[in-house]
């Protein structure tokens, strides 16, 4: 049985990650990325590798051409090697937005942002696998930028947006402190949520908490909302209980004031072990000069995306709903 080119992709990843593993005594998503790395630039980066070692990692990069593999292929890939590293470390804040969420957000960003070229924000970037979704499934050109505290996650986007030649810049910082990057047209994030440990720093925004820490899932969207144009459009992936904490008040004010909502795509419960852990895609535009509210917003409750059927009849219901309030 012939391999099929995800599988081809991922047996490479996995196997030199786990030389170099061995060798180097670092965790296989640090592997991972080390070899990623190799095989970008075609040359094996490590040089207190054993002689032995880097012939065997050269003879299994010559047996891949990543020209012949198509930018899914190469992301689908390192995500399932990302994902078994994930599972070894075991990290909280080591979390990855599903394919099926990836794809939904993509068609979303491009039903909305109509200008042939625009600039996109992801202010939780960690791999890479959200924001890349969206670039691969974009026919518009995008200028792309990527945010993210955590080192090992950002050097694994860094990679992943290496191997699939997509230009996006990416920036190795604390998502709260000062950007520094001029407005962009589009956010998609898929949010981290827990409170924010820096109440100094949260105390120069409108939604900080009165008392303790405030939620960062909220510093996020305030912050987005910063750096986005005016009539520009935020696509988030939210805890469903957003506007039930102790907090969702300043929350909802400040959103009321500064935004208008598109849509809500509630994802299906069972994609979510934990019931309390469910999500939906929340879409929103900021406030501007001839932004307008649509008719009616557009909420949706989806079934499992591998109901063909059951998707069928809900794009049909959002193409029907884009017609109505977006001309």
């Amino acid at each position: 049985m012939i391999a099929s080119p995800v599988e081809q992709l991922f047996t490479l990843f996995n196997e030199t990650a786990l030389r170099l593993q061995e060798e180097l005594q670092c965790t296989f998503l640090e592997a991972l990325a080390e070899t990623g790395e190799n095989l970008f630039q075609g040359s094996i980066l490590q040089e207190e590798l054993s002689e032995i070692t880097k012939k065997g990692l050269k003879k299994q990069y010559e047996t891949i051409k990543l020209e012949q593999y198509t930018n899914e292929d190469i992301r689908k890939a390192f995500q399932l090697a990302i994902l078994k590293g994930m599972k070894e470390t075991a990290q909280p804040n080591h979390q990855m937005t599903p394919d099926s969420v990836g794809m939904l957000t993509a068609y979303l960003v491009g039903k909305f942002v109509k200008a042939p070229s625009f600039r996109l924000l992801d202010p939780a970037v960690g791999t890479g696998n959200l924001l890349l979704t969206v670039l691969n499934h974009s026919e518009k050109q995008a200028d792309a930028i990527g945010v993210d505290i955590d080192d090992l996650l950002i050097k694994l986007a860094y990679v992943n947006a290496n191997l699939q030649e997509q230009p996006v810049r990416l920036f190795n910082q604390d998502s709260i402190e000062p950007l520094f990057i001029d407005p962009v047209d589009a956010v998609v994030g898929d949010l981290p949520v827990g409170y924010y440990p820096n109440d100094f720093r949260a105390a120069d925004f409108d939604i900080r908490a009165d008392e303790g820490h405030t939620y960062a899932h909220h510093l996020f969207i305030e912050q987005s909302i910063r750096y986005t144009k005016p009539g520009g459009y935020l696509f988030f992936i939210i805890p469903n209980g957003l506007f039930e904490s102790e907090q969702a008040g300043k929350l909802h004010n400040f959103m009321k004031e500064h935004l208008i909502v598109q849509g809500l795509l509630q994802l299906p419960s069972s994609m979510f072990k934990n019931k309390n852990a469910a999500k939906s895609i929340f879409v929103v535009q900021k406030k501007g000069e001839g932004v307008k509210p649509p008719n009616q917003v557009l909420l949706v409750d989806l079934p499992s995306l591998s109901n063909k059927f059951e998707m069928d009849k809900i794009l049909i219901k959002i193409e029907k709903w884009f017609k109505e309030n977006k001309g």
